[in-house]
């Protein structure tokens, strides 16, 4: 990673410690959905994604793609039309079956033994399984393990806390050769408690350094009208693609 852009974040926003200790539990996520409180949610998919796709895919097919804190990402079928095996975990079971009402999808729904109370969907074609529980329940159901991860809104939204913990399910969850490409957002973390949360080039390093090549594909400028009710006047977004050492 480029040190000087470390650096350069570390002297931007100095009080990285500002969100630390800020929790959102899962009844609040699922509220957000409730609610329709769902900004991050993007119809048209995800910008980033679309231009950098040959450089995740690198051509090739039949690969297992993993989506954490997936919501209803229409990325999900794009994958699955191009012949992929889709992964992916919510809590919101109100955001999975939208996902697959709004993709006109059939799927059949099971019980979780492992996890009390939790599901899986599945759509009938048998490419895409969208698991309703946390993400840290992942290590008990033995989902097996991807070729690639597509992280948009997930390392974000996780409680500061929990990122050690996250970092390490999705570590474990890596094939051999895997691409793990990975969108966080920057911004003064003094203006907004979050969630969606600043994580910076120093974590990011810290959380993944040990088994990842870590490289900034892009950094774009991602404000938009609705970032003023946050109480900040810029936002960028920066999209990583992580790679096995």
């Amino acid at each position: 990673m480029d040190d000087a852009r470390t650096v350069l974040d570390i002297k931007e926003y100095p009080d990285t410690e500002v969100q630390k200790n800020r929790v959102l539990t899962l009844e609040e996520w699922q509220d957000k959905w409730v609610s329709r409180k769902i900004g991050f949610h993007q119809e048209q998919g995800h910008k980033l994604l679309k231009k950098h796709l040959d450089a995740f895919l690198k051509g090739e097919s039949g690969l297992r793609v993993f989506f954490p804190l997936c919501g209803k990402a229409v990325e999900m079928k794009w994958f699955a039309d191009r012949g992929h095996s889709v992964v992916g975990v919510e809590i919101s079971e109100l955001g999975i079956l939208e996902f697959f009402s709004e993709q006109n999808l059939s799927y059949s729904e099971e019980p979780i033994t492992e996890v009390p109370g939790a599901k899986v969907f599945k759509s009938s074609a048998g490419n895409i399984s969208l698991y309703c529980c946390s993400i840290f329940d992942l290590p008990r159901l033995n989902i097996g393990k991807f070729d690639r991860i597509w992280d948009r809104g997930a390392l974000v939204a996780v409680n500061p806390s929990d990122r050690k913990r996250y970092a390490d399910v999705m570590l474990s969850l890596l094939k051999e050769g895997f691409h793990y490409l990975l969108a966080v957002l920057s911004y003064d973390p003094t203006k907004h408690a979050g969630p969606p949360f600043y994580v910076p080039d120093a974590e990011i390093k810290m959380l993944f350094d040990t088994k990842c090549k870590i490289h900034c594909l892009e950094k774009v400028d991602a404000f938009e009208e609705r970032h003023k009710s946050w109480g900040i006047d810029y936002i960028f977004e920066k999209l990583y693609l992580l790679t096995e050492k």
